[in-house]
């Protein structure tokens, strides 16, 4: 447990250990180090009551990244392996696994034993499905997978994974938020976006789902028939939506929430929250998600063509003041297009774009948007995921009228914001909430990547940018085994980014869960309260 007042800048994550995976290493080769500590002899019984920020648009994480999703999914929907604070990995619905020397090959030895929540038995079948549906619909798994050619299932504990070129981060992208195993039966031969068991979920995990009440809440209950015998230890799971924030800290501070994460409050209710003596905060658990805030354009609006406009916006922003007003120091200034926080992959010289209102003016005359006698020059239609707060699009609107661009700022709800931004694509700028994940590859590539412009896809190029260099750039980063070589490609494409004006990146925001002290073993990896839940207990 550990407080976070305001002001206080987020640490560095540990770096992964990739040049021992890539030599094939086996979890044995990581020593007694690797299991996960609990913080007491856990007690059974009792029900938990989450807060998940936002309502999700689905249950399972399959063809979706948004962090509501992310938060319910692995209670339900298992993955491959969890991984600890150190980001090694921990056995899951795989016990063991190899890597090839030449990472081509991986091979997964699967958990027998396991059955679905419908009792069919879980087999190599159901994750030779699952990775197929990864890398035709997901978000980062189209990038994450594309160099799997194929799973082989030489037996129904085995999973095989043939690679036609290596991929260095595919390792770390196995966790149940990132890449969940699904059951064939349930999924084959229907449209994963549209399948019932994105709303009605059938998983192998410690909690099984027993209804969603749409504006309300998601009950999950425990799993008689778990794997891992004994867990979990709670009798259910209520995941509550309560998308006023007021409402959430009055409930925080009555007891009737017991943890949730985001920070599941405003940033101005932190401290006085924290203080009370039967709330703790924790500020692990976020490192997997790598979160990131970022004002992306579109390309298809013509005044967003030309660099002279994008950079006149990049000038008018100040990120010192956005990251103080807005998130109240719960954060660091992040200029470039991967996060602080993935020190192996960030460039140092890549600063923020210069606060300067005088500049932003001339490139705009230059740019021939004269100013009108209203005082405007163009304007805008400005969406924002909701993730960011209404505050951070007041903000920007705010500072982009300072230039004369008259801001349309539309706020919509969560599952309302998906579908404009990202199958209606009228936005012309977008204030989008786009985690860096674990790696820059899956985390990065996706929405910059030519090839990943695609109608409907939450979470990819929405902007439409394309870039020959930036795609060489990319589809280089994400094959190359020699880790300086690798770090060098991901400093190019940044700096050929930023040079580009492709977007404007702005803020790290720092994750911070809220919990009663009652409730232990909440945070246990790199992953947090997107975990399974399958070690939180409740003191009596």
């Amino acid at each position: 447990m550990s407080e976070f007042p305001s002001g206080l800048r987020i640490g560095r994550r540990p770096l992964l250990l990739w040049s021992a995976l890539a030599l094939g290493l086996t979890p044995a080769a990581f020593g007694s180090g690797a299991a996960l500590a609990q913080q007491g002899e856990p007690v059974r019984g009792g029900v938990l009551r989450f807060l998940v920020e936002l309502e999700p648009t689905t249950l399972v994480t399959i063809a979706h990244t948004a962090g509501p999703s992310t938060r319910i999914s692995p209670k339900v929907t298992e993955g491959l392996v969890t991984y600890d604070f150190d980001f090694k990995p921990q056995p899951a619905l795989a016990t063991d696994w190899t890597i090839s020397p030449d990472g081509l090959t991986y091979t997964f030895k699967l958990r027998q034993g396991v059955t679905w929540h419908d009792g069919r038995p879980f087999t190599a079948d159901d994750v030779a499905y699952s990775i197929k549906l990864l890398k035709e619909n997901h978000p980062r798994g189209r990038g994450t997978f594309a160099f799997v050619t194929a799973v082989e299932t030489p037996d129904p504990h085995t999973a095989v994974l043939r690679l036609s070129k290596p991929a260095p981060y595919l390792i770390a992208a196995l966790d149940a938020s990132e890449s969940p195993i699904v059951p064939k039966h349930v999924y084959e031969g229907t449209d994963p976006l549209t399948n019932r068991n994105a709303s009605a979920p059938i998983g192998t995990g410690p909690f099984l789902f027993k209804e969603w009440v749409k504006g309300s809440h998601v009950i999950l209950e425990r799993n008689p028939n778990y794997w891992d015998k004994g867990k979990p230890y709670l009798d259910r799971v209520v995941v509550r939506f309560i998308a006023d924030l007021s409402a959430r800290s009055a409930a925080f501070e009555t007891g009737e929430l017991d943890l949730g994460g985001g920070p599941p409050v405003a940033r101005s209710d932190l401290a006085r929250l924290q203080a009370l003596p039967h709330l703790g905060s924790e500020t692990r658990g976020y490192e997997y998600n790598g979160s990131m805030t970022q004002l992306y354009f579109n390309y298809d609006t013509p005044a967003l063509k030309d660099k002279r406009v994008r950079l006149a916006i990049a000038h008018a922003i100040d990120l010192n003041r956005l990251l103080n007003v807005v998130y109240f120091g719960y954060g660091l200034v992040a200029p470039a297009a991967v996060s602080p926080e993935l020190t192996r992959f960030t460039d140092p010289s890549i600063k923020p774009y210069p606060f300067d209102l005088a500049k932003a003016n001339k490139l705009l005359d230059e740019a021939g948007f004269p100013k009108k006698a209203d005082g405007t020059r163009l304007s805008l239609r400005l969406y924002c995921n909701p993730f960011n707060g209404q505050a951070a699009g007041d903000f920007v609107k705010q500072a982009l009228g300072r230039i004369g661009i008259a801001v349309d700022f539309q706020f919509f709800d969560f599952s309302t914001y998906i579908q404009k931004a990202y199958t209606g694509r009228e936005f012309d700028l977008t204030l989008e909430s786009l985690s860096n994940t674990f790696d820059p590859t899956p985390g990065v590539q996706r929405v910059f990547w030519s090839k990943n412009f695609k109608i409907g896809l939450p979470f990819s190029n929405a902007s439409h940018y394309e870039n020959p260099e930036v795609d060489r750039l990319l589809e280089a980063a994400a094959v190359e085994p020699d880790v300086e070589r690798r770090r060098q490609l991901w400093i190019d494409l940044q700096r050929f980014l930023y040079e580009d004006v492709a977007a404007v990146h702005l803020i790290a925001p720092a994750g911070v869960t809220l919990f009663s002290k009652k409730v232990k073993n909440h945070t246990l990896g790199v992953a947090g309260i997107n975990a399974s839940f399958a070690d939180v207990y409740i003191e009596k």
